[in-house]
């Protein structure tokens, strides 16, 4: 899957952001055409084909170039005009790929982000990032060397629970925040085949599910000061872990994460308590499942969910308890790929930069090692 010799796609006059998410103003980002970005796909599973083809799709500065799929047969149903390459290699040897989008398994982040960097191309990669730290500074340090826009694919801050939630919390209706919980449970009582519940590096629902909760509470409270958890196999025949249960410390805060694959009856999916009042929500983000069903944004309703889904928020006005129904924000997660188009053509913020999703690296890595070893850990 190695490439000869890097492959630019530059042209002056543009800005560029680096790998990190900080602007740079050396050399710009050329685009044919001069405001459509070419999108190279490599892998065509769950991620690629539910999530990122659509959602690349529905942003009108970006434009699916090739895929680099072994299932050119599910490629071609799904999008019968985009061609279709055996290998990684072949994309990046057509220059009209701009923009390298990672959507493979875990273990294989790291090598085909870094063959793309090295190719002069921009790279978004699925989550997580990729397995170790060590990993995600060297592609922060070549994408900041190249000058070319690093972001990870946490789409799940753009959730319609989460973004509520960002809301209340940063308008200061719960005044200062003591408890954030958050729980993304399943019930899959028999282990399921696939690599996402092999043993091995990357596998598990740490790096699964676990990724996308300490995403949202990274981007809401920052890295924190100390981690603490369990991480372990509960169902019968699983050789991956399926439970995981997180504290993470910022002073008297505490951010309480949870994740398990035996929970048919879920609680609150957000509980956050503060010195004002408290917030809760149930139930999931409905987007992932209206792409499945061929649904796309702009239709109409999209990101949209129930009645029931709503907030609810308990506090008190002038001395008066006060328990109140908070409609929830859209879901959007088309604002990802948006930005991504804002970043690349005309040198915007990038959205989730590649520094912040490093940062989930190392609290999963801080979990690990607490786990492992039955202590408080600070992260590296």
């Amino acid at each position: 899957m190695e490439v000869d010799g890097p492959v630019r796609v530059r042209r002056p006059g543009r800005g560029t952001t680096t790998g990190d998410g900080t602007a740079g103003t050396s050399a710009g980002v050329g685009v044919a055409g001069g405001g459509e970005v070419g999108v190279g796909l490599v892998g065509y599973g769950l991620a690629g084909s539910i999530l990122h083809a659509p959602l690349v799709g529905a942003e009108p500065r970006l434009r699916l170039h090739a895929v680099a799929s072994t299932r050119p047969d599910r490629v071609h149903r799904d999008l019968p005009a985009v061609p279709v390459v055996a290998t990684p290699a072949e994309l990046l040897g057509d220059p009209g790929v701009e923009l390298v989008v990672v959507a493979a398994p875990n273990t294989a982040h790291f090598d085909l982000a870094r063959q793309a960097l090295a190719a002069g191309r921009h790279v978004v990669v699925d989550k997580p990032f990729v397995i170790r730290s060590a990993e995600a500074e060297e592609l922060i340090r070549l994408a900041g060397e190249q000058g070319l826009v690093l972001s990870v694919f946490h789409n799940r801050r753009w959730d319609d629970d989460f973004r509520t939630v960002e809301q209340v919390v940063r308008s200061g209706l719960l005044g200062r925040v003591a408890t954030y919980a958050a729980s993304y449970h399943r019930f899959l009582p028999d282990p399921v085949r696939g690599w996402r519940e092999q043993p091995g590096p990357g596998s598990g629902v740490l790096y699964d599910l676990g990724s996308h909760l300490i995403d949202q509470a990274l981007h809401l409270f920052g890295p924190p000061a100390t981690v603490m958890a369990d991480v372990r196999a509960q169902r019968p025949g699983a050789t991956a872990d399926d439970y995981v249960h997180l504290v993470l410390g910022y002073g008297p805060l505490r951010v309480i994460l949870h994740a398990g694959s035996l929970v048919r009856a879920t609680g609150p999916r957000f509980e956050v308590h503060g010195d004002r009042g408290s917030f809760a929500m149930h139930g999931i983000d409905g987007q992932e499942a209206a792409l499945r069903q061929g649904r796309r944004p702009g239709d109409p309703g999209w990101g949209r969910d129930r009645e029931d889904r709503y907030g609810t928020l308990t506090t008190d006005l002038g001395g008066l308890p006060v328990v109140a129904r908070v409609e929830a924000l859209p879901g959007s997660y088309e604002a990802y790929y948006a930005g991504i188009a804002g970043a690349i053509l005309d040198g915007g913020p990038v959205p989730v930069p590649a520094g912040e999703a490093a940062d989930t690296i190392r609290v999963i890595e801080a979990a690990q090692a607490s786990s492992s070893d039955g202590r408080v850990v600070e992260p590296g």
